[in-house]
């Protein structure tokens, strides 16, 4: 984890602001919430294959979020 030495005030109704330049930095528009322990973390979310929920090596196709695994198995049920 990288520290970027900024420190932020939760308001009162509970609000945080990221700093733009972290925001665009990173394109960040949308974030999931962990927590951990004693912690927060805060992560860029990335949709999931709408078949299998997995978020690695997702590609998107008319709107909707495709991995590579299913792709290929539509490939084979096809042929």
């Amino acid at each position: 984890m990288k520290a970027t030495g900024i420190v932020r005030e939760i308001d009162n109704v509970g609000r945080l602001v990221l700093p733009k330049e972290l925001r665009t930095s990173i394109n960040l528009d949308h974030v999931e919430i962990f927590t951990e322990d004693d912690k927060i973390i805060l992560k860029k979310y990335q949709p999931a294959c709408i078949f299998c929920d997995n978020a690695d090596d997702v590609i998107e196709y008319n709107g909707k979020k495709i991995c590579r695994n299913c792709i290929e198995k539509l490939n084979s049920m096809i042929k």
